[in-house]
């Protein structure tokens, strides 16, 4: 079986949002040996608004109770113990954690432009991410030193998404304008929190929330070539 692994904000009190977990995971898990990571390693927080406002999705709350879940969960490695060539694909969850933690995050940066997130790149492999996941890949680099964004077909969380949230003065950087910034073609769905996912080569980004299982859809697809 193809192999994945999910990497978590290990940042609190923003965390990584329960259904860009959730849905992917139930998409991927009959199909991929899975494993989880963050910058600190066991436990990373998960967002509690999340919780609360994914309270009725049936695989938000599945995953919550899942025993096979909950000891990835507690055994996530740190990002420091993981090799890229143990995994096929690597998928960055979102929420605001990863605008806080893995966008700066020195082990996520060394991993990035030393091997793991564009050395998956590079090597035939995948690199995915949802909403503000993307944050994650802002610090990676090629060997040119371009961006992995530069020229590449990428969504990720709005600017009129933040503003509808009313979070856009507590976040260091907005998704959108980093990745426009490091030369992303940037396009988002019709309308805000609709679905988006932007396939561009092996580079599979979705813009939000809705776009999870979409997304795990799409990673799906490209293990399957």
């Amino acid at each position: 079986m193809p192999s994945v692994l999910f990497v978590f904000s290990s940042a609190a009190p923003q965390g990584w949002y329960l259904p860009e977990a959730a849905h992917p995971y139930y998409v991927l898990a009959p199909h991929a040996t899975i494993d989880f990571t963050s910058p600190n390693g066991a436990n990373p927080p998960v967002n509690e608004g999340s919780v609360q406002m994914y309270e009725k999705d049936q695989e938000s709350v599945k995953f919550l109770a899942d025993e096979t879940v909950k000891a990835k969960l507690a055994n996530a490695k740190k990002l420091s113990e993981v090799s890229a060539k143990d995994y096929d694909a690597i998928y960055y969850i979102g929420g605001h954690g990863p605008v806080f933690d893995l966008a700066v995050d020195p082990e996520n940066i060394k991993l990035g432009n030393e091997g793991s997130n564009f050395f998956f790149y590079q090597s035939g492999k995948i690199v995915s991410a949802v909403c503000h996941g993307l944050a994650a890949l802002v610090g990676v680099t090629d060997a040119q030193g371009k961006s992995i964004f530069a020229g590449k077909n990428v969504t990720g969380f709005s600017n009129v998404e933040e503003e509808i949230l009313g979070t856009t003065k507590e976040i260091p950087f907005s998704t959108e304008d980093r990745i426009v910034s490091l030369g992303g073609k940037y396009t988002t769905a019709d309308k805000p929190y609709e679905p988006k996912v932007v396939v561009d080569g092996l580079l599979l980004t979705g813009q939000n929330p809705g776009s999870s299982s979409p997304l795990g859809e799409e990673i799906l697809k490209a293990l399957q070539k």
